[in-house]
């Protein structure tokens, strides 16, 4: 997949290279030099300009994206850019700082898919976000343990299967689950694995990415810190 990422900030940086990392091509947009420097010393494309700008998007290669995070500082920078980037037909990903700022942007919901505050999901919550799918960051609960939140897919292995049948992997504990539609709980163990159902999982870092295979399935595209 291919993500255009406005700014080279701390936020940006970080997911870019969570993203590169996976093997996608990820191009910064960045309009401050010496952020520019940085992020081509560190191995990123850049196109240094204002991204909230469509020129500067269109260089960026916004019509071969399939995603566009606006992560800087700048709330109006951001919005702007994702207007641009939902009129190329992009996913796009809000950065907010502010909690009061979320219902104003709320409002122009139809016009932005995902909002994120990276203060408290971190990198690997923006580029949850930027990916979307059927697992999402809920909080990062210390530098390396995640909260998640995932949904069975067609493509899970343990569909049909009790939770009470499920192995998940020693560093990572079942919290929370809800048949589709219905609220969250206490896990009935019980309960049979179907699509649409929930799961909320504590988890270190380092087996998120068997904890997507056993839940989400290996062909899904949601992500969050793998």
């Amino acid at each position: 997949m291919r993500f255009v990422i406005i700014g080279a900030g701390r936020v940006g940086l970080r997911t870019a290279r969570t993203l590169q990392e996976e093997g996608h091509a990820v191009v910064i947009v960045e309009q401050d030099p010496g952020k520019v420097e940085a992020a081509r010393e560190a191995g990123f494309e850049v196109v240094a300009g204002d991204g909230s700008h469509e020129p500067v998007l269109e260089a960026a290669g916004i019509d071969d994206a399939d995603a566009l995070g606006a992560l800087t500082s700048d709330l109006n920078a951001n919005f702007a850019a994702c207007l641009i980037g939902k009129h190329h037909g992009c996913r796009t990903v809000l950065r907010i700082d502010e909690d009061y700022r979320e219902d104003i942007y709320r409002k122009y919901a139809d016009q932005v898919d995902d909002v994120v505050h990276p203060e408290r999901l971190g990198a690997l919550g923006a580029k949850n976000a930027m990916l979307g799918g059927d697992i999402r960051a809920v909080a990062d609960v210390a530098p390396n343990l995640q909260l998640v939140e995932l949904s069975v897919t067609e493509e899970s292995p343990t569909r049909g299967y009790t939770l009470s049948e499920v192995q998940f992997p020693a560093d990572a504990r079942l919290l929370a689950f809800g048949k589709r539609g219905e609220r969250l709980a206490l896990p009935d163990m019980d309960a049979s694995l179907e699509v649409g159902d929930r799961l909320v999982v504590l988890a270190d870092f380092e087996v998120l990415g068997d904890i997507r295979y056993i839940v989400v399935g290996e062909d899904s595209t949601a992500i969050a810190g793998v």
